[in-house]
């Protein structure tokens, strides 16, 4: 449809990439009227969690930034989220970091923060809170959780832990936090000539890629996901060749085994045979051998 409305022949991978930008981030608001201080601000603001998911090991891989506005949105980071089946406390640390990138930059470059990260500390209180109340990731709550997978939570009118313990989880959900934007802050600031080339390019492009990540901060010092994935797809595969050749192996063994085991019967089979017919042979010949004694002492009586 994108590319019917340019009226282009072919669909092209920047049509793919629009389209993908409707689908997550709604349509594009260019009545939307933005002053250059405020897009200033949303600039260095994507620029921090770009920065940041860029310099953290566990933060999940960029895929673009933009400060176009979609929906209801002014600007966005995309990323890539890792294929886990499980996850660690400091991986969820480093994405709670990533999540503070926006505000922690803001603070940085301009000493203030705005209303600007209200989806960013959304996501943070959750996920900070799950660490400590579902996941066991506390020390001072301890390996406990008070998720119920049953749903009978939602009937019962009191918290399943006292009022000490109520504020014990919120005292280590604020440590989290503090700790983590402390770490962020500390974080951006050993790269702020970068964090200022990458919110430039932003406001220059208004749409970057991880190129150009690349190009700024150079390669992540980090194995790629996709590389440990792949690696573990060929050992996974070797392995599975492997047993698939034993089993071969194991299986013509077998058949070598039962196959020499049947060549026995069959030549035990055979000499027995011999036997039988060896003996009915000499039976006969005896048999012959008397009739003819007998036979000749019969005409020796006639005569």
């Amino acid at each position: 449809l994108i590319a019917a409305r340019r009226n282009k022949k072919h669909v092209e991978r920047q049509d793919f990439l629009d389209a993908v930008d409707r689908i997550i981030a709604g349509l594009e608001k260019k009545s939307k009227i933005i002053t250059e201080k405020e897009k200033k601000v949303i600039a260095y603001h994507e620029a921090g969690h770009a920065s940041v998911s860029w310099l953290l090991e566990h933060a999940s891989p960029l895929v673009k930034v933009t400060i176009v506005p979609r929906g209801r949105s002014l600007g966005a980071a995309w990323y890539l989220p890792e294929e886990r089946q499980i996850t660690t406390k400091d991986q969820m640390l480093d994405e709670v970091c990533a999540a503070f990138g926006g505000r922690a930059s803001e603070e940085i470059i301009f000493g203030k923060v705005s209303t600007g990260a209200l989806s960013d500390l959304e996501k943070i209180t959750k996920q900070v809170y799950s660490m400590v109340t579902v996941y066991g990731l506390n020390d001072k709550i301890g390996n406990i959780s008070f998720y119920d997978s049953s749903g009978q939570s939602e009937y019962n009118f009191q918290k399943p832990y006292s009022d000490q313990t109520a504020e014990l989880i919120d005292k280590e959900v604020k440590l989290y936090t503090d700790m983590a934007y402390k770490r962020t802050i500390d974080l951006l600031k050993g790269s702020k000539d970068k964090l200022a080339q990458v919110a430039e390019l932003l406001l220059e492009r208004e749409v970057i890629f991880k190129e150009d990540m690349e190009n700024i901060f150079g390669a992540r010092p980090f194995e790629d996901r996709e590389e440990e994935l792949k690696r573990a797809q060929e050992v996974s595969q070797a392995k599975r060749a492997k047993q698939a050749e034993e089993k071969e192996k194991s299986e013509e063994a077998a058949l070598r085994e039962e196959a020499e085991s049947l060549a026995k019967e069959r030549q035990a089979d055979i000499e027995e045979r011999k036997k039988q017919a060896k003996g009915e042979v000499n039976g006969a010949e005896e048999k012959k051998a008397e009739e003819e004694s007998k036979s000749t002492e019969e005409s020796k009586g006639n005569s």
